[in-house]
């Protein structure tokens, strides 16, 4: 049963927690004050900035200790990131949960993927256990990001190298064979530079059968001073991930058989290397100019066996990119820093590699053992890709409490498309146990979009304020979505995906609470959408959707000892034009059916309506060096498909996180997370024509400890 009655009840709790706690207590929390460098590529406080931005500080992650990414990001209002095993994941901010490229992944400000190579899995590939920091703005980037930002951005901060020696080490270990060495620590290496080695050892069984997982991450971060005027960051970063395959699992199993995994040995496979290496350097004459140039490299290659097409394209993807790339970018103040000028270019050439063989998987009952090889290759492309984008940005204040921007981005993206395999490879083949990989001719394709942005914030108070914009952004097709067409006719024929959104808020300080509320509408057009015109099958262009809800957080500093951070979200999605190839085979659908519905006016499918996030915390006066946390993350139920007939409930979580520093070179910590035990399901469908629901389990009840130790 669906749950919608709880989303007034859980919103109102939000909303009654924010407006009857009095501020008696002489504590003041900082909301404007708090720095962001994602919307402008350059430090600023919070009160700069006309959008909704969450904030978690390198403090906020070592206190959380995540063991996956979802454990930080979900703490923030308008962000749902779930779990799919390792740390696998799909995101929901202001979209549904999704595998498109309607997210843009940063690691100081720097794409981790380049344009039309997007993983809905990008987090796996940074450090966040080791990170200075994550910054997630909600909606469309500013003018200073381009393709995929629709939904919203995640830069991930690095931690600045050291000045002086330091030497931390953080050994964990848990339930289901968890196991986390994170050692991190750096010094001065001569007057003008310093380093910082950070590393990331993970090993994990995971709960449910043959669900392994290794992680292996080095960031090297070297800060230099070259000059009084000139400064330089250099990043190498690398991320070795050996994940194995988890499947979803039928009612019953999921019920009363979480543990089962249908995918044993090396099924469902997925290993990933992938390295980043940049310097950025930035010269700054006087106040009020400031110019930075940061070229960068990335070698990402990746081996997938995508368990989702196991029954009924089985295959083995191996893909791999390097990229070269510029960021340049020049900020400009006038009248007394009353106005900014900000404008660059971006330039990222990456040429990629594709190529894919067809297995034949091994059964034993209902679970998947192995594989074979069959000889055929269904793809082997390259695709060579350009994109060159300009951007300007500006802002001033027109009187003491109004301010304005305006930016405008020009991307330019072409990719050049070569198909390596003869032209005589056979593209399908008559069913039963057919296929049909269609191929398109070696093409050169290009895209170029405007992307505006507007913003206005007006100051109450010095602690309060009014903000408001509108940000256009669109995301290319992918790679994928062009040239493995699969039996689709003309994907080469797609067009970007455009997104205009309109958001107003409300943030800042009233004695000891401090909050944020965003509401904001969104148009999604041009979505790419599948239908059937005869005996073919298509894409095209032709889908829109409505996006809109409320964002509300706040920080309470209930005494000295006591405070809460809550999260909350309410969302309401609907398709306004949205076509879909059904197809329905006996023994569900007698005769077989195979056409195109619309579905306009349906609730997008996998968009839950409300989720939510309440955390309470305890530092006791009387024994200082102790923290303790209960949190309480919710979860609202949606509909699994387009067709809106079937849905999952929803759930609640709860979650206990304590540490005691003995002193200031050991701490020891522990978190208990599903205290409940609940049974749950991180991600929960059904295709279209098929009734039957398929659930992710979530991991019951589990238990972590660990030690920190400063060298």
């Amino acid at each position: 049963m669906r749950r919608t009655g709880h989303i007034a009840t859980h919103l109102s709790l939000a909303l009654f927690s924010l407006c009857h706690a009095s501020p008696l207590v002489a504590d003041t929390v900082s909301v404007l004050d708090t720095v962001v460098v994602t919307s402008s590529r350059e430090s600023q406080e919070k009160r700069e900035l006309a959008e909704s931005v969450s904030v978690a500080s390198q403090q906020d992650i070592e206190t959380v200790q995540p063991g996956h990414p979802a454990e930080l990001t979900n703490r923030m209002a308008g962000v749902h990131v779930n779990n799919l095993g390792g740390e696998g994941h799909m995101t929901a901010i202001r979209q549904p949960l999704t595998t498109q490229g309607v997210y843009l992944f940063l690691e100081d400000g720097i794409p981790t993927r380049p344009t039309g190579l997007f993983n809905h899995n990008g987090l796996y590939e940074i450090n966040i256990p080791q990170a200075g920091g994550v910054e997630i703005t909600k909606g469309p980037g500013s003018a200073l990001y381009g393709s995929d930002s629709i939904g919203g951005v995640i830069n991930v901060l690095t931690r600045p190298a050291p000045w002086e020696p330091e030497a931390n080490l953080t050994l964990e270990s848990g339930s289901f064979g968890w196991q986390r060495a994170l050692l991190d620590g750096g010094s001065r290496l001569t007057d003008n530079h310093a380093l910082r080695i950070s590393a990331n050892l993970t090993d994990n069984d995971g709960y449910r059968d043959e669900s392994d997982y290794l992680r292996e991450s080095v960031t090297l971060r070297l800060d230099s001073v070259l000059s009084e005027s000139t400064s330089a960051k250099s990043i190498f970063s690398y991320t070795g991930v050996d994940q194995s395959g988890v499947s979803g699992l039928q009612e019953a199993d999921y019920l009363n058989d979480p543990e089962k995994n249908l995918y044993h040995g090396d099924i469902g496979l997925r290993d990933v290397q992938a390295m980043r290496l940049s310097s950025e350097i930035s010269f700054e004459p006087d106040a009020n100019h400031l110019v930075s140039i940061t070229p960068f490299l990335r070698d990402n290659r990746m081996t997938l066996m995508p368990s989702w097409m196991l029954s009924y394209d089985p295959n083995i993807q191996t893909t791999r990119f390097q990229s070269v790339g510029l960021l340049a970018k020049h900020r400009i103040r006038l009248d007394d820093r009353r106005s900014e000028l900000v404008y660059g270019i971006d330039i990222d050439y990456t040429p990629m590699q594709y190529r894919e063989k067809r297995i034949t998987p091994l059964r034993d009952a209902d679970i998947y053992t192995d594989y074979t090889l069959t000889g055929r290759v269904n793809y082997d492309f390259d695709a060579d890709q350009l994109s060159v984008s300009p951007y300007v940005q500006a802002s001033t204040r027109l009187t003491d409490t109004l301010q304005v921007s305006a930016g405008l981005r020009y991307d330019y993206f072409h990719v050049d498309y070569r198909d390596n395999l003869d032209a005589t490879t056979p593209e399908s083949q008559p069913n039963p146990g057919g296929f049909t990989h269609l191929r398109p001719d070696a093409d050169s394709l290009h895209y170029d979009h405007v992307s505006p942005k507007l913003g206005a914030i007006y100051d109450i108070s010095t602690a309060q304020q009014l903000f408001a914009n509108y940000r256009h952004s669109f995301r290319v097709p992918t790679v994928g979505q062009l040239f493995r067409g699969g039996s689709s006719v003309n994907s080469t024929e797609l067009e970007p995906v455009k997104a205009d959104s309109i958001e107003f808020g409300n943030r800042g300080a009233y004695g000891r609470i401090g909050y944020e509320i965003a509401v904001y509408h969104m148009r999604v057009r041009d979505d790419v959408v599948t239908y059937i015109d005869g005996a073919d099958r298509k894409v095209t262009n032709a889908g829109e959707t409505a996006h809109q809800g409320i964002e509300l957080s706040t920080d309470i500093k209930v005494s000295s000892e006591l405070s809460m951070h809550a999260a909350w979200t309410w969302t309401d999605q609907e398709y306004k034009d949205y076509q879909y190839a059904f197809s329905c085979f006996p023994p569900s659908c007698i005769p077989p059916v195979v056409e195109t519905r619309n579905y306009d006016g349906f609730k997008v499918g996998k968009a839950p309506e409300s989720f939510g996030n309440i955390s309470l915390r305890y530092q006791p006066d009387g024994l200082a060096g102790l923290t303790a946390e209960l949190e309480w993350e919710y979860l609202g139920d949606y509909y699994t498909d387009e067709t809106n007939t079937r849905s999952y409930r929803g759930h609640d979580l709860f979650n206990l996180r304590a540490e005691y520093r003995i002193n200031d070179n050991v701490t020891v910590y522990g978190r208990g997370m599903n205290l409940s035990d609940e049974t749950y399901s991180t991600y929960t469908s059904n295709q279209v024509g098929n009734p039957n629901i398929e659930y992710r389990p979530g991991t019951p009840r589990a238990w972590y400890v660990g030690v920190r130790l400063a060298l």
